[in-house]
């Protein structure tokens, strides 16, 4: 949409509770640099970090563990993120967003369901697409396009 966006999004706390210490680290650093603790740890792969050390380490997982799975968190980023580009474009500074984001749980299947086809369908009804398939800003032309490839490909096509 040109001036907001809808999400279905999963956060899967009981998972990201689970991750080791590098699965952790890994995927801050898929995000972001991290501080030299973090790369220096990350790139020694050998040998027995010192106690100090894994003992920072290991407050920054817990840090980076509790944002990762941060709903709150994760919106903020993206939504800095989007700001920060569209700015440079239009060669803009001040807000972008005109207030926070809004979340509604969706607590069975039939809501996930009823969210995600309100999100495909909506450049539809906004008249930014004619059908899902030639939708630019939603995943729905991607699921479309995969799932004929896999068709064409058990047909020998």
């Amino acid at each position: 949409m040109s001036n907001h966006f809808h999400l279905v999004v999963r956060v899967d706390t009981e998972r990201a509770t689970n991750w080791s210490r590098d699965e952790v680290l890994r995927r801050w650093t898929q995000l972001f640099d991290g501080p030299p603790a973090v790369r220096d740890f990350l790139a020694a792969r050998s040998g027995t970090p010192a106690a100090t050390t894994l003992h920072v380490i290991d407050q920054l997982v817990e840090k980076y563990r509790s944002r990762l799975k941060d709903l709150s968190w994760f919106m903020r980023m993206l939504n800095e993120s989007i700001a920060r580009q569209a700015n440079a474009e239009d060669d803009f500074t001040g807000r972008f967003w005109e207030g926070r984001f809004k979340s509604q749980a969706l607590l069975d299947e039939q809501a996930i369901l009823s969210a995600m086809t309100y999100v495909d369908l909506n450049p539809i009804r906004a008249q930014m697409a004619d059908t899902p398939e030639r939708s630019e800003f939603t995943s729905i032309a991607e699921r479309i396009t995969e799932l004929t490839r896999r068709e064409n490909r058990a047909k020998g096509k």
